[in-house]
């Protein structure tokens, strides 16, 4: 699952990362320019939230004329949706990967922990996490959205993966198949904490991460 999926994982963000307005927005091909555009949506979304972000500053910080947005998105929301897809559908197929390895289940809940630190948490995907979370309650169409693309595709995974551990004898229970919400939760956790808490009280989140996974398989045995 690996090496591979999360290479690609990391594509879309390492993009994605903070640019420059180009002075010369006529110079870039289509391809640039949309890039460009979801750059700057990731900055205005952060720094201003959705209902607040207006597409002129998202041109601006792009560097391209307003009605260019509209050659690439019919509108805001539109925006926000595909920022939501490029930045986060490379992970969820990786997790979704992450089903058809014949490995034990703690070894995969590892993986994923490990991808979840490096691939999420530590790049801007973060960030537009924490967005839904912030902004999902008064916008719930991008809600279900985020639900539909991300929470809904990681949740059947997981219950299979979990579904498939309860079926070898791995887990004593089907709890974590029943509710694979519980095998991500801290993950979440994370993200909430380092908005609130981040600069009272840092959070070793793969510490955090491997504590959790030795609750629900128990401590590793030194071999």
């Amino acid at each position: 699952m690996a090496r591979t999926a999360t290479a690609r994982a990391a594509e879309p963000a390492q993009r994605l990362r903070k640019r420059k307005p180009s002075p010369k927005p006529r110079a870039l091909g289509k391809a640039e320019r949309r890039e460009a555009i979801l750059a700057a949506a990731l900055e205005e979304f952060s720094a201003s939230g959705f209902a607040a972000t207006r597409l002129d500053d998202v041109a601006q910080r792009a560097g391209v004329a307003k009605g260019t947005i509209y050659l690439y998105f019919r509108d805001k929301e539109s925006l926000f949706q595909e920022l939501v897809r490029t930045m986060l559908s490379p992970v969820v197929g990786a997790l979704e990967a992450a089903r058809t390895a014949d490995l034990p289940a703690r070894a995969v809940a590892e993986a994923i922990a490990d991808l979840f630190v490096r691939e999420i948490f530590g790049t801007r995907r973060k960030d537009v996490i924490r967005l839904i979370i912030a902004e999902g309650p008064r916008f719930p169409k991008l809600a279900e959205f985020y639900y539909r693309e991300v929470i809904e595709r990681v949740t059947a995974a997981m219950r299979a993966l979990m579904t498939r551990a309860v079926a070898r004898g791995e887990l004593s229970n089907d709890a974590l198949a029943r509710f694979p919400q519980l095998l991500i939760a801290p993950a979440l956790v994370a993200i909430v904490w380092s908005s609130l808490f981040e600069r009272f009280a840092p959070l070793d989140v793969r510490e955090l991460m491997g504590a959790h996974i030795d609750i629900l398989f128990g401590k590793r045995t030194a071999t």
